[in-house]
């Protein structure tokens, strides 16, 4: 089988239980895998990753967007494919790739491509609601692309116009509910670091109003109602973590009075 000029790139933690089905989804038609693995994980990813052919970098954690860029640059092919270790390349949206690649007259005007994201979540696929389509730019030219910014200021940037396909990437999202609940905190705080250097309050309206906003526009706008029950929870998640956010600004606020 001829490999496609694609290098994968992958940055990981202890992850020994699901990327070997990220790896799996790829290690037969690209050329390349590279994962950038923290330096302190002991949990068998680095024997998971090598089984599938990857080259493994311990690196000590430098933030998202240094590990991302880090592993970019190890790539030695002229297109890259990035990937977190809960995520699956669907068969149709490698045969896109493949076509694209393949043909230099398909890729030719493009520095990068999207393509939507498809989340699984208790039990089922969410193709509605704030979850879908999620489009997520992660196939672009060696070079074109990278990550700048820290903290919630990350942000992806593209030298050039992006192309868009249309088959879906799997994402394994959250395994249970709990897991789900258990990193709304984490990602409160890079907001709350935020507010508090920029001065930024909470007002009644981001108590308020804000949150309901999220559910109605997840729910109803966005034709959340048609993924079920689990549509409704994450619509109510979508709502009690905005709340969620704004309410640690105001404690955080709280702390700093005299």
């Amino acid at each position: 089988m001829t490999k496609l000029p694609l290098s994968v790139c992958i940055i990981s933690g202890a992850e020994a239980q699901r990327i070997g089905r990220t790896l799996g989804s790829v290690s037969e038609w690209v050329s390349e895998i590279n994962v950038v693995l923290n330096e302190d994980v002991r949990d068998g990813t680095e024997s998971v990753c090598e089984s599938y052919g990857a080259k493994v970098f311990r690196e000590p954690w430098k933030g998202y967007v240094q590990q991302k860029n880090s592993v970019a640059e190890k790539a030695s092919c002229p297109w890259i494919l990035g990937l977190d270790a809960d995520e699956v390349v669907s068969p149709a949206l490698r045969a896109e790739i493949d076509g694209k690649l393949s043909d230099q007259e398909q890729y030719g005007p493009f520095a990068a491509f999207e393509f939507p994201r498809c989340s699984y979540y208790c039990g089922r696929w969410i193709r509605h609601g704030d979850w879908y389509p999620d489009r997520v730019v992660r196939l672009w030219r060696k070079g074109s692309a990278g990550w700048s910014g820290i903290g919630i200021h990350e942000r992806w940037e593209v030298q050039g116009r992006i192309g868009r396909l249309h088959s879906d990437l799997f994402h394994y999202s959250y395994p249970t509910i709990h897991s789900h609940l258990a990193k709304i905190g984490r990602y409160a705080d890079p907001f709350v670091e935020h507010c508090l250097e920029v001065g930024r309050g909470t007002s009644w309206l981001d108590l308020s109003v804000r949150p309901f906003w999220k559910f109605f526009r997840s729910y109803f706008l966005r034709l959340g109602f048609l993924d079920g029950w689990p549509g409704y929870y994450i619509a109510w998640v979508g709502a009690f973590s905005t709340v969620t956010r704004y309410a640690n600004v105001c404690e955080a606020n709280l702390k700093r009075m005299p």
